[in-house]
């Protein structure tokens, strides 16, 4: 196949090549993926192929390819791992040979039972980066001085001090109904999976949302949406999103500051306050508690910039 060699530089099986060509039209026509996907994902699977030509001693057919083993695969991602590849490379790579591999299967050219075995690389989540105390809890009144209309900013101002107040992620506040609104301290939510929890509310929470009910230009049945768009309808999370953007950048806060950003600011604020874990882990309504021990590991690098810009002996550190 023209341009096949040159993917990795090394000679290709007729058989191989042939279906390298017709996998990547298919891609193309029928999947119709972009120009930059398909590079992406021709270039894994060509490079997978020159790593089985130096590891098998030459360059496979696809009889070869139907028989590798697990044990093979997990030297290709070991050599990519050593070559620098992170673990968001590597899992790309493997779900494009996955992909490849698939797509031999159903077209009849063979079955590999190894491929489908490989777990990809294990990607280490990203830290919940909360706003600081301090802004997260004037963001609120911010976003109504900014709205374009007076009950449009109470309404923002009531949803982000939901938000921020009882720990709900922002498709929860949404699909709250005007018959869920707190008549006392308690708050029943339904979060992911359907699952219920209850969740105390704040006098300010409360408030903030019953200023906003009162100054909506809207009929609000009990059956209807608590949050509602500029027409009526409930609100949409684009919308939110959009007007925490606003505000974001009138407070001068990062690309971070996001709706689901002042959930994370509840979890680190209580915990940083002497919160139990277990406690807000019901709050937050996760499943596991390894979920929420994340928000520990961002209390501990707090407190370590803290540690490092006050304490002497950390001073004494520097040069």
């Amino acid at each position: 196949m023209a341009g096949a060699a040159g993917l990795t530089g090394l000679s290709w099986r007729e058989d191989v090549a042939a279906a390298f060509g017709d996998w990547r039209r298919f891609l193309e026509s029928e999947r119709r993926v972009s120009a930059n996907t398909l590079a992406g994902y021709s270039r894994d699977v060509a490079t997978f192929l020159g790593f089985l030509a130096g590891h098998l001693g030459r360059p496979p057919a696809l009889a070869d390819l139907a028989g590798i083993g697990v044990a093979d695969f997990r030297a290709w991602l070991a050599r990519r791992a050593g070559e620098g590849a992170g673990a968001p490379t590597r899992a790309r790579a493997l779900a494009a040979v996955r992909g490849f591999f698939r797509w031999l299967d159903r077209t009849g050219r063979l079955h590999n039972a190894a491929v489908g075995t490989i777990t990809s690389p294990r990607q280490a989540r990203p830290l919940p980066r909360p706003l600081a105390e301090a802004d997260a809890l004037a963001l609120p009144a911010t976003a109504e001085e900014t709205a374009t209309a007076p009950w449009i900013g109470r309404r923002d101002r009531a949803l982000f001090t939901l938000l921020y107040g009882c720990g709900l992620r922002i498709g929860e506040a949404l699909a709250l109904d005007r018959r869920d609104l707190p008549a006392g301290d308690l708050l029943r939510v339904v979060g992911k999976g359907s699952k219920e929890r209850v969740v105390p509310v704040l006098p300010e929470v409360r408030r903030a949302v019953e200023d906003y009910v009162a100054a909506c230009p809207f009929a609000l049945p009990a059956d209807g949406p608590l949050f509602v768009g500029a027409r009526g309808g409930r609100l949409d999370g684009r919308v939110a999103r959009r007007a925490m953007e606003q505000v974001r950048h009138l407070m001068g806060l990062p690309d971070t500051a996001t709706p689901h950003a002042l959930r994370h600011s509840f979890a680190t604020h209580l915990l940083a306050d002497g919160g139990d874990l277990r406690a807000i882990q019901d709050l937050l309504g996760h499943a596991s508690l390894s979920t929420t021990q994340r928000y520990t590991e961002v209390e501990a690098d707090r407190l370590m910039e803290l540690y490092d810009k006050a304490h002497p002996r950390a001073r004494s550190r520097e040069p």
